[in-house]
């Protein structure tokens, strides 16, 4: 069984109607698994649905071999799940060095360590570490609420839609800081908008459509698909 899986859920915010539909997520260790699809099939639901954002009514979620499919989110991240959604995700008003701190607030041993690993991860941060986070650059910010998620320690890493928003010179750089998370060991789930440079550093892929899994395969084999290409990847 994969490390995280979501697995058959169906489910839907609130009472309203339900977004998705039998749909299956999922990471191993060692792995950069990403969701793409066309806007409003349900990629950011998918990935809110495993950490416990919304009520999924069919199906389960199993982190480790653990089914934490009633577990608040809070309760999730206790378990091991960094999650960083798509905006409002740093504190702006905090220096980079208060954000980071704010993500080991689960912690109790000394977090020094994790510290200086993230900034070896993100030079920019370690130079910027006394500026207040809402001066970054877009990229910055981001690389901070990454960040910001590492200092838990965390068991996996879900980043729902990290480049958004960002240049493509930008982009380049945080997937090369995306990868050598995933070279430290963490499993990576993330959802994103730029499906053909997800799929070039993905392990594993899949294409949601309307909720519902359309493609699944090895991100070599999701961009060398003739359906997928034509499809989700213009030609």
């Amino acid at each position: 069984m994969s490390f995280l899986i979501g697995e058959n859920m169906t489910g839907g915010y609130g009472k309203g109607p339900d977004i998705l539909h039998d749909c299956t997520v999922a990471v191993d260790k060692g792995e950069i698994a990403v969701i793409v699809g066309p806007n409003g099939a349900g990629k950011s639901t998918a990935m809110k649905a495993v950490f416990g954002m919304l009520n999924v009514h069919t199906g389960k979620v199993m982190l480790d071999g653990e089914d934490i499919t009633n577990l608040s989110p809070q309760a999730r991240v206790q378990k091991g799940m960094g999650f960083v959604p798509q905006t409002q995700n740093i504190f702006t008003s905090m220096t980079v060095e208060e954000n980071l701190e704010m993500g080991a607030f689960i912690r109790t041993d000394d977090f020094s360590d994790t510290m200086t690993q993230v900034y070896d991860l993100f030079p920019i941060l370690k130079e910027k570490r006394y500026q207040h986070a809402g001066e970054l650059s877009g990229g910055q910010r981001q690389q901070v609420a990454v960040g910001r998620a590492l200092m838990t320690q965390p068991k996996v890493l879900m980043l729902d839609e990290p480049t958004a928003g960002v240049s493509p010179i930008v982009m380049d750089e945080l997937f090369d800081r995306i990868i050598e998370v995933s070279r430290t060991g963490i499993p990576i789930l993330m959802v994103e908008q730029n499906a053909r440079q997800a799929l070039e550093i993905a392990d594993k892929g899949y294409v949601l459509v309307t909720g519902r899994n359309a493609y699944s395969g090895t991100g070599k084999e999701l961009l060398a698909d003739p359906e997928v290409r034509k499809s989700f990847l213009g030609g």
